[in-house]
């Protein structure tokens, strides 16, 4: 049995998990988590046994020297609590880790045992994987469950999925056989521009969430990194005509797909986003998972020799896109 000391009583929880690796494109879910850790100074309350889960030939420990005395950092999976305050205040549990390397079914139900030990009402998962999408445009966030009455309360997606998965789509159904309400959020980021980070995704996803959990996020900087980041990525696409092309394509294939989204109801729901963080916040390793559930291996901008984009395929030939559980 988990055994919790020093942790208060917590306020109508919600635990917030990301994991690096296979499912954090572009370190875009880790980045989410590690911000909302640094916002809300979160105090670490426990680490899970890194001999239990990783593979140290794989996730190597690292060395560090502390005031001349040489120290070891083991990779595992920690968890945070912080208090975001308000009229209506409630607790996040953060875990933030690397996807382990065996044993995930353990890995799962150790969560499972903090989050019963510590009321957890519900788990969101952040994900994020590597799509045709381009960078012009806003970052798609999907939202899926695999609960049909959790799905139509939170106006999320019932998942669908079939394929290959990461420790995201595993921890979700964990939760779900376990009877804990979870939801899965996922950002799209170019294939082409996948190396970290990538502030645009990581913002998408804090926004999303906020509206799902209904807090109020501090964003800090992040709006800003979140423009530069665009704007350099609009320099290096502008240096390359073969880039520029795809990625125009890709835009015209986008804003095609999404005209039927154009509706006076879609748009009214996205001000009423704006709007709630207008008020009082101010201005809003290896391959990784992909649309269709396989690896990518990721396309450097700044590498001389770097690999050319493919041409998009032609309408009416592609697959639909689904994300990855």
């Amino acid at each position: 049995m988990i055994e919790l000391e020093g942790v208060p009583e917590l306020i109508d929880p919600v635990m917030v998990a990301a994991f690096e690796g296979w499912n954090d494109a572009g370190d875009a879910a880790s980045a989410a988590v590690a911000h909302l850790d640094k916002e809300w100074k979160g105090e670490v309350f426990a680490a899970l046994d890194a001999e239990d889960y990783y593979d140290f030939q794989v996730n190597r420990p690292t060395v560090w020297m502390d005031g001349g005395v040489r120290k070891i950092t083991w990779p595992t999976t920690r968890l945070s609590v912080v208090r975001v305050g308000g009229d209506k205040p409630r607790d996040l549990v953060l875990v933030r880790g690397i996807e382990p390397s065996m044993r995930w079914r353990s890995f799962c139900n150790e969560l499972l045992g903090f989050a019963h030990e510590l009321g957890v009402e519900l788990v969101v998962v952040l994900g994020a994987l590597l799509g045709d999408t381009p960078h012009t445009r806003p970052v798609p966030i999907s939202g899926t469950t695999s609960d049909a009455d959790l799905a139509r309360r939170m106006d999320l997606e019932e998942t669908k999925y079939e394929g290959p998965t990461g420790i995201v789509g595993i921890l979700q159904e964990a939760c779900t056989h376990a009877g804990v309400p979870a939801v899965s959020l996922w950002a799209a980021v170019p294939h082409y521009v996948s190396q970290p980070p990538n502030p645009k995704a990581t913002l998408a996803l804090l926004n999303r969430l906020e509206d799902l959990i209904d807090v109020r996020i501090p964003l800090g900087e992040l709006p800003e990194d979140a423009r530069a980041w665009q704007v350099g990525v609009d320099q290096l696409a502008a240096e390359d005509s073969e880039v520029a092309e795809y990625v125009q394509t890709l835009e015209e294939a986008r804003d095609t797909a999404e005209l039927p989204e154009a509706s006076g109801e879609a748009i009214a729901r996205e001000f009423e986003r704006y709007l709630r963080r207008r008020d009082g916040s101010g201005p809003p390793g290896g391959g990784h998972a992909t649309a269709d559930g396989g690896d990518s291996t990721p396309y450097l901008r700044d590498n001389p020799g770097r690999t050319k984009p493919p041409k998009p395929p032609k309408p009416g030939t592609e697959d639909d896109e689904s994300s990855e559980e």
